[in-house]
């Protein structure tokens, strides 16, 4: 489902970023530490981490060859590296990390429990294990809108609501998660961030060549069920009399010490 690195980016990634600035501060971490990014994508993550903490060093994995090589594209910095494997390679004996984080991946992985795992073994002793994933049961407004849109057309949509389909998602799973690595001072806590669109088409478009769930649904469909998806949307959303936008994009994260 991830191979079109530019649509991503013009899809969440620029919401990601902002997601991800909240994110690095509330983690507070000393300057000169090496950080682990598992599921660095287009290397949103990566880029804010240089920008505010000042890093020794990032290593950032991903599974997806397009989204690295867009990462390695967007992202020059000779303190980071980024590999197209998995992060589950890169375990050792010692771990070397003070600082293992992920961004928006933990509902896309098979076991999101295995990752956490994987990301625990990474940490040094008395490193940070964190991560953050959108709220798309609530206030992750762009996509929550659209499969309510989607749904009123066709009920079976409901089934891959991104909401429904994804449990870690949802803040009290998130803590349990966290705490089965039994890390100390969890904490769990929400960052919402504003998406401004300038019209219908810019809030539109973007979905043509979105990336998981909803770009499955969406090619899944024929012209004339796209259309009334479009139609559906213009009817419910929020939308000023200059014709922009504006919804809240809401992410859960967490993070503990191991």
């Amino acid at each position: 489902m991830f191979n079109n690195a530019a649509a991503y980016d013009g899809y969440v990634g620029r919401w990601s970023r902002l997601v991800g600035e909240q994110f690095i501060a509330w983690l507070n971490i000393p300057f000169g530490r090496k950080w682990f990014d598992l599921g660095a994508g287009t290397g949103v993550l990566t880029s804010v981490i240089l920008q505010q903490a000042v890093p020794e060093s990032i290593l950032g994995m991903d599974l997806s060859e397009s989204y690295i090589e867009r990462a390695h594209q967007n992202v020059r910095d000779e303190r980071v590296q980024f590999k197209v494997a998995d992060a589950s390679t890169a375990v050792t004996d010692s771990p070397q990390f003070d600082v293992v984080v992920s961004g928006l991946v933990l509902n896309f992985v098979p076991s999101p429990q295995e990752t956490l795992e994987t990301m625990k073994l990474l940490a040094k002793p008395a490193g940070t294990v964190a991560a953050y994933v959108w709220d798309y049961a609530g206030k992750m407004e762009m996509m929550r809108h659209f499969w309510d849109a989607a749904i009123v057309l066709d009920p079976a949509a409901a089934d891959m609501d991104s909401g429904k389909r994804f449990d870690i998602c949802k803040p009290d799973n998130l803590r349990a998660a966290f705490e089965a690595l039994n890390l100390s001072a969890v904490e769990v806590r929400p960052f919402d961030v504003q998406t401004v669109f300038k019209d219908f088409d810019d809030y539109w478009q973007p979905f043509l060549a979105a990336q998981g769930s909803i770009s499955k649904y969406l090619t899944s469909l024929d012209d004339q069920a796209k259309n009334a998806l479009r139609q559906q949307l213009q009817k419910q959303l929020p939308t000023n009399n200059d014709g922009s936008i504006h919804l809240t994009a809401r992410a859960w994260a967490a993070k503990g010490i191991k």
